[in-house]
């Protein structure tokens, strides 16, 4: 078996390396876009913890659906279009996303 050159091994390597770069540029786009999403879904506006469900209310509107207290402290559970807020009594505990949420974020 010949002797391959030092170029030859060196446009191999190249090579090798140009492929492998070629092929993960669009998944490195995409995680970009990705993460771009998840950063502006997460400085959406949503309600904060400490909120009263009164400000919710007249902040957001109506929820799409109540649900209704579990558990002592009552926690209760509010949706709307693309998130969902978290009630311990009548103060808000916490916000979340939907899934899909983040990519259809505007």
């Amino acid at each position: 078996m010949a002797k391959q050159s030092i170029f030859a091994k060196s446009c191999q390597r190249i090579g090798c390396i140009f492929l492998i770069s070629l092929f993960s540029v669009p998944w490195a786009q995409a995680d970009t876009l990705l993460i771009e999403s998840v950063q502006s879904a997460h400085h959406r506006n949503l309600p904060v913890t400490g909120q009263l469900m009164t400000e919710v209310r007249s902040q957001w509107g109506e929820p799409l659906q109540q649900f209704p207290a579990v558990g002592q402290p009552p926690i209760t559970r509010w949706d709307f279009d693309g998130f969902s807020v978290y009630f311990e009594y009548d103060h808000v505990i916490s916000s979340v996303l939907h899934e899909g949420a983040v990519v259809d974020a505007p």
